[in-house]
């Protein structure tokens, strides 16, 4: 039982940094796209989008966990996180489209009004809830399942883990999201590893998905397996190390002159 529970808190940790980096670039987002309103309704819309993110995720999270047992949700799902994950990494690794798209949204946004700029962030808000959600019910549906009733269609375990998850990340939008835009600045290497680690999961919740007994391409305790467990957890802690030292913009062009 003690192992279990080391599982979950295990996963609870790994599910909160990502929440971290996930949220510090939502705050970056909503920020980019505060940034040409007065300072007074610059800080009114950037609250509204925190107020809009915390609801948003919240209604993602309820609507999810009850189709989350689904195989053609979670199929659909791994889709997603990996097309998602993937996308930003090859454009990261092969192109500037993360400048492009920033300042395409600092274009957009410049002499937009007040409401108009509060509804283009919760069109942001709820891209992000969609994502952070997916990607913390694809992590828990990996986990064994615990002595707790279930509850909205998953494990109880399993849903406290996405709820807490859920509650980092809004805490981490509101009061951390400056120190994590310094630490993407000085390490611009995590935001690819973010995303690197969302196309992972989405490994995970592929594997899931093969083992549903609907499916049976996989055995269906294989994802609840220890060897399945050390290799995605293996590879989990290897991608953030590189992105941790992964070297940043500047030093590789320091270097390269």
């Amino acid at each position: 039982m003690e192992s279990i529970w080391l599982e979950y808190a295990w996963a609870l940790l790994i599910l909160i940094g990502l929440e971290g980096l996930l949220s510090a670039d939502n705050a970056l987002v909503l920020a980019v796209i505060a940034k040409h309103l007065p300072e007074d309704q610059k800080k009114r819309a950037i609250n509204y989008g925190i107020i809009m993110a915390f609801v948003f995720r919240f209604g993602a999270l309820f609507a999810i966990s009850f189709i989350a047992n689904v195989w053609q949700i979670q199929a659909i799902g791994a889709a997603y996180l990996l097309y998602l994950g993937l996308k930003h990494v090859i454009k990261a690794k092969f192109g500037k489209e993360n400048e492009n798209i920033r300042e395409d949204v600092k274009e957009e946004a410049a002499g937009k009004g007040f409401w108009p700029t509060v509804g283009k962030i919760a069109l942001a808000d709820l891209a992000f809830a969609i994502d952070s959600i997916l990607a913390a019910v694809a992590l828990a549906l990996g986990l064994p399942d615990s002595p707790l009733d279930d509850f909205g269609g998953m494990d109880g375990g399993q849903f406290i883990v996405v709820v807490l998850g859920g509650i980092a990340g809004l805490i981490l939008i509101k009061f951390a999201a400056t120190w994590f835009v310094k630490l993407l600045a000085k390490r611009p290497a995590l935001e690819t590893t973010a995303y690197a680690i969302v196309a992972w999961v989405g490994v995970k919740l592929a594997v899931i998905t093969l083992a549903h007994e609907d499916i049976g391409v996989l055995d269906h305790h294989f994802p609840h397996s220890t060897g399945w467990t050390l290799v995605f957890y293996g590879v989990l802690v290897a991608i953030a190390l590189f992105g941790w030292f992964a070297p940043g913009k500047k030093e590789t062009e320091g270097e390269a002159l």
